[in-house]
């Protein structure tokens, strides 16, 4: 009898494991598993980095973090290239513009860094930054911010089938990387309205979950078929 009851407990049990590695599977980039397959196919032709909202004077934890993590991977020969995007989101600062002066400082060379500014949402950056790369020549892609961000991106590559690898920080790997700051006017953009007063809540969540992005690709397709229909017609 206690045999019967315990049953359904284990069969249950079973089904709630194979459901969170299901979970995790799809929707987790694990860093250490990531740099793995980043360490199999080394060098990448180029790596992107998603902007953050630039404070003057300041050099906040996360855009260091992201700075720091870029110049691990083109020093230590993970990646040729580095792609920084992100417009004038919630800051008047360029944030493609912050993050080569940063990255130059550092001592990655002005020749390897390639900047996209019109992104304003993590989709954006992705998309507009894959586009670039493709435009650059570019074949392997990777895409390095943390962890976090990167678990956000996995359904988006899939969903709109981006042919790039997710290289998420490894915090071990960057402590020692000094990062000094910068003269950032070049990048400072005057009458500059926030996101949040240009559009609206709903059409923010909108562009973070990839709904300009869709516009983008369809124009790109339509753009292709009437390429190829006045091609035929010649």
């Amino acid at each position: 009898m206690k045999l019967k009851l315990h049953i359904p407990i284990i069969f249950v049990s079973l089904l709630l494991l194979t459901s969170c590695n299901a979970y995790y599977n799809a929707f987790y980039t694990d860093p250490t598993k990531c740099f793995k397959i980043a360490c199999s196919k080394k060098p990448y032709d180029v790596i992107i980095v998603p902007g953050f909202p630039h404070d003057s004077g300041t050099v906040n934890g996360i855009l260091n973090e992201r700075i720091k993590w870029a110049n691990y991977l083109y020093k230590n020969g993970y990646a040729k290239n580095i792609i920084f995007s992100g417009s004038a989101v919630h800051t008047s600062y360029i944030e493609a513009k912050i993050m080569r002066l940063l990255a130059l400082q550092s001592g990655i060379k002005d020749e390897n860094i390639f900047i996209e500014t019109k992104a304003e949402h993590t989709t954006e950056n992705l998309y507009y930054s894959c586009v670039l790369a493709d435009e650059l020549g570019f074949k392997t892609i990777g895409f390095a911010t943390e962890p976090a961000q990167s678990s956000f991106m996995k359904p988006f590559r899939r969903k709109f089938k981006l042919k790039l690898d997710f290289v998420p920080v490894v915090t071990d790997s960057i402590n020692s990387i000094p990062l000094k700051p910068i003269d950032e006017r070049s990048a400072f953009v005057s009458n500059f309205i926030p996101l949040k007063k240009r559009e609206s809540a709903l059409k923010s969540l909108l562009g973070t979950k990839g709904q300009r992005v869709k516009k983008e690709i369809r124009k790109a397709k339509k753009l292709r078929r009437k390429s190829t229909h006045d091609y035929d017609n010649k």
